[in-house]
Parts: C-alpha cells; structure tokens; sequence
C-alpha cells in the first residue's frame, strides 16, 4: 500500500527517474523496412558512442543486431540523414546494402555467409564532406543499388551536388568514382530516392532548389527508363514554388499516388503520370505526409490489396488504412498518439514506429486482414513504476491578436510527494526544434526527469509548427523570433494567470532552432528567471552568411527575410548582438562537431555576456554534432539543467553535481 504524499518543496521530491536512467532510454528505433518476411530496422545504442544498430527480426520471432560496434548505420545526406539501408530476401540469405557513419560509403553485407564481412561498394573523397549516399532502392536484376548521391565539389559547406545515381553491387565502383552511373543531372539542387514502376518503365522521385525548403514548394518529377537503365524524358508532374509534395508512390497496379498540399493540407491525392491530373483521395483537414527533414520519410505506404496504410491526423497522429475507391478511412486501434513517417509493407503487414503518453517509441505491426495492432520490437518496459509519470494534458491557448496557440502540459507529479499548501510549482516551457517541426504526445523519461521531481513542462507547438495544417505552419514566415517567442510567452503566462504555474519561476528551454527560440525570449523578454540553450542559432546574419550546412543554407530567407533586403532585421532578431538585454542565468550547452550550428555561433555570444555579471555556464562535448546521441553527454547535460534550475528557483537538488555558474 502507497503511503500519503509527503509535503516537500517542488524540485526536491525523490525520483526514480534518475539522468542516468533517461539517458539509457534515449533515442528511438528508425527506419524499419521488410527483407523477405523479416522485419529490420535501425536502433538507437546510447551506451555504446550513441551509434544507430541494424537490427534483424527472424521470422522464429529472435532478434538478432546485425553488426557490432563500432558499425554505425546511418548517413549525413542534407546533414540530417536519411534511410540509411535497404536490404532483398535470397535463397542464400539476405542482401543488405548500408551507409557507415564513419566514412559515409555505402557497403554490402551477406549476414548469413559465414566469414564474410561488409564490403564496400562506394569510394572515399577526400573533397569537402566527402560523398554520400542515401534512400536506396536495391537492383539485384541489374546488379545495382538506386540512391541519392550528395557529392562534395569543394571545401565550403554549399560546394555540393546532388543526383540520383546507380552503384553497382559488385564492388567496382569501391576504388572508381567513374563506376557510378548518375541517373538524372544536378539540375535541381535537391532530390530524393527513385521510386519505379511496377513494370519497370517509369520512375518518379521529388526535387526543389533554393531558396525553398521542401515544405515550402518541390516537383514531383517523372522519367522513362531505357531498357539499359538510364532515365530519359524526366519533367516534372505537379508541385512547384507554392505546392510541397511530401512524398510519392506507385502503387502494384500502376497507380500514382502523392501526398501533396494542394490546399492547406498533406492530403493523398492520385497522379495521372501522363498528364499530371489529380484526384483527391480522402479530403480532411488532417496532415497525410509531413515535412521532409529526412531524405526516404514515408508516411503512406500502398498495398497489394488495393488499400493504402497510412499516417494522418491534426496535431496527433494515427495509423489507417485508406480504401482509395471509396474514401473511406479505419483506424488501427491502440495507445500511440504519435507515429513517425516511416512505414513499410509485405501482404497485409504493415510496420512502422509509434510512441504515447504512456509509451515510448515502439515498432508496430498492423495486419490488415485481421485488423490486429501488435508489438513486435523494441517493446516499450517501464523502467520504473509508470505511477512516476505525469499525465499530459494537450490544450489550446490563445495567444497574441487571438490565434490558437497548441501545446502539450506536463504538470508535475510524483505519487509520493507534493508540493506545500497555496505553492505553486515551477514550470519549465519547452521549444521544439526545426522550427518546422512538431513536439509529439508521446512519453519521454527525460521530462520525466524534471516532473518527478515536482518541475512542470510545458512543450508548445507555437505558430510555425508542422502538424496543424500550413496557415499555422506560415505564421512565421518573416517572424521567426516573434510568434515563436509570444506563443511560448502566452502559454507560461496563462499557466501562471491560473495558478498553475509560480510566475516568479518560469524557466525556458529549447535545442537548435529551439535554441534560438530560447536565447531570443530571454533576450526580449522578462518573463523568465533562466534558461537552458542546447546547440542554438544565436547570429542569423553569420548563419545565413556560410556558417551553416547547404540544405538550410538559405532557410533564413522565408523565416526572417531575404537578407540583402532586410540586413537590420537579422540584426535586430539576433541573441548574439542582443546581449546586452540578457539579466538572468542560462546554461549554454554545444557539441564541438556540429556543422548545422557550429560552437562559433555559441562563442560571439559569450564574447558580448563576458563581464556583464550574469550567472551561466558554458558546457561543450566532443564528437556530439546537431543534437546528442551519446549516454554521458545526456546525463551530464540534464543534470547541468537540473542544478541550473536549483540554484535559480532556490531548492536542493539532492545528488546532482552543482554546476558552476561563471559571472
């Protein structure tokens, strides 16, 4: 039997949720895909350099990880990656063809030949970041494998080209660049994997060019393929400057079928690949595909049957199977809220990865002929008693002028403490990256951590965020660092005006463009006692002046303004020039690898904070790049946040090493 909550300060209930414990649960299965009946995919391994394990599901139900450490199953393609593998069922055993972290070659693997390791099949370039492989479509026919190639022409982070390419499987082209047979032109500054025919005679593959980002407007491009291979004819279908295509398939019949946003919606629409006409499969005001951070994101996947498994919904997402003859649309049952764009099929399977409020990220197997939603890897156990866990809440509040403001709230909880009579608890408001990108209903022992501990969180999904249709997604176009900054204020300021939150200890935090989010709201604003700032964009004018990777190279553009019309506004919008208006105590924290938003953004900004006498401390960590990956840099950065949060709102933080704050 629990006893009655004990009274204790907020910030100081003991917790089973230690950083050690949500940092060994980090990170979440990707990319699960068929070879044969079994089922693969890629798992996070934060204990071992924070690498991506291939694992392989035997159709007897063991699993089995493919290859040791220190092999890394993952690329850099547009720096965020994308499918790194793709693998054919043989009467000898699989084919797997894969991409390395470590050198960015793509290699063959035959796991069932003893003896035999992985080969490579693609060369190193010694030029710029190398070459890069992506999304590939294995042609065991041709002795081939179908992929985005992102090849560096020159030192500078936009001295790249981008093509769909052929790499034979025999291993030629391994110490031969000229043995790779390039598929379509560098016309287009970025394309996606090809997707062919069921006859084999057409291929299709997305493409888009600066200054556009792919959620912003790309071409859904369509070629003929000669009986050697090549591509001919290609010109483009639907999309453009104003219509983002998220994705594109043929179905087993011939049939074309795209997710693009022809109004405010991804919705599921079939292409004519003749004329480029288009029939709306299932008109609703939800999102059927997403925006593409990662090259070979799929969130509709068409079935033998005739059907279409698919990902869709307005803020949370589900899984359904479309009938596209009559539109109509089932559910599969189960608790996930949030289901990643990252699906496959074989019959009436359907596989994909999906987390809860009570869940984390677990990879799902639907079969259509029984309607029965299962487990089948990477099982979500409690690693503590679930009665640890808050219980979110997804509301709407109003922000600025009216809009609608949507975020998730985690108060704070603990079955064996709480908080004094009349108090009321700190509350830490959490900013998701991109900006375009989206902070799921799902669980997460890292806000775990804050909340058992009597700290509340509060993710907001301000304007700009994916999800919620594209009116909501462009209210940032050119204010970036105002809506962003307001929404978040809006909801801290509501949690307080309802005395759900204590105003006096309001803290913010974010990573990457969450980074900004944050440096830029405590900067502006005063509604905030700290704040804790992971791998940020601290100075647009450095960052849209060569100081970041090429795929985002020109992001800046749409967010703040073309910055030869505009300079005083990125400016004006910049932490790093602004410092000056900071009054309270942060905690910086950055990788020393990161190309997407390099340490020397973080070091004009301590330049213009020394001497100014504001507590804050500056935390860096070798071989973590955009975002981190590897268990001890976890735990030592959500025990620096904790101990920053102590010493501002006044409480002990029991066991946690205290983080010098510098003047």
């Amino acid at each position: 039997m629990r006893h009655m909550p004990t009274s204790l300060p907020y910030g100081t209930w003991p917790s089973p949720v230690d950083a050690r414990l949500a940092a060994a649960h980090d990170g979440r299965p990707e990319y699960p895909g068929f070879v044969g009946d079994e089922v693969w995919w890629t798992a996070p391994r934060p204990t071992e350099g924070g690498r991506r394990a291939l694992v392989r599901k035997h159709v007897d139900g063991t699993e089995e990880t493919v290859l040791p450490a220190p092999w890394n199953v993952r690329n850099r393609v547009i720096e965020y990656g994308g499918l790194p593998w793709a693998g054919v069922a043989r009467p000898e055993g699989p084919l797997v063809v894969f991409s390395d972290f470590a050198d960015q070659r793509l290699y063959a693997y035959e796991p069932d030949v003893p003896g035999v390791g992985p080969r490579p099949l693609t060369p190193v370039s010694a030029l710029g970041g190398g070459l890069r492989w992506a999304d590939p479509v294995l042609d065991v026919e041709r002795g081939e494998v179908w992929c985005v190639m992102e090849e560096f022409t020159g030192e500078g982070p936009s001295d790249v080209r981008r093509v769909i390419a052929a790499v034979p499987l025999d291993g030629s082209a391994a110490a031969d660049r000229s043995a790779v047979r390039e598929l379509t032109d560098d016309h287009h500054r970025f394309v996606t994997g090809p997707r062919l025919s069921p006859d084999g005679r057409r291929v299709v593959w997305l493409a888009w060019d600066h200054p556009r980002m792919p959620w912003d407007g790309t071409e859904l491009k369509i070629a003929e393929v000669s009986a050697d291979g090549r591509f001919a004819e290609a010109r483009t279908l639907i999309g453009g400057p104003g219509e983002a295509v998220a994705q594109a398939e043929w179905a087993p019949d011939g049939t074309l079928v795209a997710a693009t946003e022809r109004d405010d919606w991804w919705n599921l629409h079939r292409v004519d690949p003749d004329d480029g006409s288009t029939v709306n499969l299932c008109p609703r005001d939800e999102e059927f595909g997403g925006p593409l951070w990662k090259i070979g994101q799929r969130w509709f996947v068409p079935m033998e049957s005739g059907t279409i498994a698919v990902i869709h919904g307005a803020g949370t997402t589900t899984l359904g199977v479309l009938d596209p003859a009559s539109g109509e649309l089932v559910d599969a049952a189960g608790p996930w809220t949030s289901w990643a764009a990252a699906l496959a099929v074989r019959g009436t399977r359907v596989v994909g990865v999906a987390a809860g409020p009570g869940t984390s990220s677990e990879l799902i197997e639907l079969d259509t002929a029984t309607g029965r939603a299962r487990v089948i890897g990477a099982a979500h156990q409690d690693p503590v008693d679930p009665a640890y866990y808050s219980t979110p809440r997804t509301r709407t509040f109003t922000g600025p002028a009216g809009r609608e403001v949507h975020a998730h709230i985690h108060p704070p909880h603990n079955p064996d403490a709480q908080g004094p009579e009349g108090e009321a608890p700190p509350y830490v408001v959490w900013a998701h990256g991109g900006p375009t990108g989206h902070s799921p209903l799902v669980l997460d022992l890292e806000i775990a951590y804050f909340t058992s501990r009597g700290i509340g969180v509060a993710e907001v999904n301000y304007g700009g965020s994916s999800g919620y249709g594209r009116a909501y997604r462009e209210r940032l176009r050119e204010q970036w660092g105002v809506v962003d900054v307001e929404d978040c204020a809006a909801v801290a300021r509501a949690l307080a005006y309802e005395g759900a939150a204590d105003p006096d200890r309001l803290a913010i935090r974010g990573g990457s463009a969450g980074g900004w989010t944050t440096a830029a709201s405590l900067t502006t604003t005063d509604l905030y006692a700290c704040g804790t700032v992971l791998y940020p964009i601290l100075d647009l004018t450095g960052w849209a002046s060569g100081e970041t990777h090429d795929f985002e190279s020109q992001y800046l553009e749409t967010l703040i303004g073309p910055l030869a019309e505009v300079p005083q506004r990125y400016a004006e919008r910049s932490p790093a020039l602004h410092a000056e208006e900071l009054t309270t105590p942060f905690l910086l924290l950055q990788g020393l690898d990161d190309v997407i938003c390099p340490p020397s953004q973080c070091d004009r900004f301590l330049e213009r904070v020394a001497g100014r006498g504001i507590p804050h401390a500056y935390l860096t960590f070798e071989g973590e790049g955009h975002g981190f990956r590897r268990a001890d840099t976890v735990i030592r950065a959500l025990e620096a946040e904790l101990s920053l949060y102590a010493q501002t709102f006044g409480f002990d933080a029991r066991g946690v090493p205290r983080l010098e704050l510098k003047p």
